[in-house]
């Protein structure tokens, strides 16, 4: 979470109000870089005034470059040609000023923990971009390194780098499996969905009460500033406003209940 082909009837219900997400079936991924969008003057005006509103409330948002999705083609079947641009994470403030059909979408990772008491997910603390949220850990993705590409291989890195700094586990990139590739009807942001190993519930707990303590030290501190575990999408809206992919995530996790060896998280 920062701080500051042929589609699948998509599962499970979004709820009054949310947004609903696309499953999409994939076998063939490329990313394929554009050129970053350009605003209008009025826009980058628009985009400045409230990012410094933002930044007045809470100055340790993030603002560096992130994968902005800028649409999608599928030249053939199970085939996803991804067009994307790196952004600065303040254009985000495009989606109020654009129709949602004209706004870049977010491309960005999260990681199904599954535990003997359901899955893992976590609130936004107040230093996040998205404060008070329960979702899976995860978060945007950011531009790879200049000459380095952006495929599927850097998105598992990212993804086990997310988990580690927002929960203190430590899975090896190999070790994630990427489940789902989910795609929103609002912006059409894609979620990279991976699953990590089964692992138990208290260390869980307690790898991320020690992550919170040492972060705790910093000015931002934790990024997830509360855990829970759930094994429905009931279960998880109970908990309070949630990020829109997970119930459909939830429910689509619950129907599938894949099985795999159980591998220790690693301090």
């Amino acid at each position: 979470m920062n701080r500051a082909v042929g589609p699948h009837r998509a599962e499970g219900t979004p709820g009054p109000g949310r947004a609903r997400v696309e499953f999409l079936d994939v076998r063939a991924l490329t990313f394929a870089e554009r050129p970053t969008p350009v605003l209008s003057p009025w826009e980058e005006g628009e985009v400045d005034r409230l990012w410094e509103e933002t930044t007045a409330r809470n100055p340790a948002t993030f603002d560096g470059p992130l994968v902005a999705c800028l649409g999608v083609d599928r030249p053939g079947a199970g085939e996803l040609v991804v067009r994307w641009a790196p952004m600065p994470y303040r254009c985000r403030a495009l989606r109020r000023l654009r129709p949602p059909a004209q706004v870049p979408g977010s491309v960005f990772v999260t990681v199904l923990v599954p535990t003997e008491d359901g899955l893992l997910v976590g609130r936004g603390s107040p230093a996040t971009a998205a404060p008070g949220r329960w979702g899976l850990p995860g978060g945007a993705v950011e531009p790879p390194p200049a000459g380095a590409p952006l495929d599927t291989a850097e998105l598992h890195r990212h993804a086990a780098r997310e988990l580690v700094e927002e929960t203190g586990i430590r899975i090896a990139e190999e070790e994630l499996r990427l489940w789902a590739l989910t795609r929103s009807d609002r912006f059409g942001s894609l979620g990279f969905h991976f699953l990590c190993p089964r692992t138990s519930s208290a260390l869980v707990r307690r790898l991320h009460t020690d992550l919170s303590a040492v972060q705790a030290g910093h000015d931002a501190g934790p990024e997830l500033d509360e855990i829970a575990f759930v094994a429905s999408a009931a279960a998880a809206g109970r908990l309070g406003p949630a990020a829109d992919y997970l119930p459909q995530v939830l429910d689509r996790y619950v129907a599938d209940r894949p099985e795999g060896p159980a591998v220790p998280a690693r301090r």
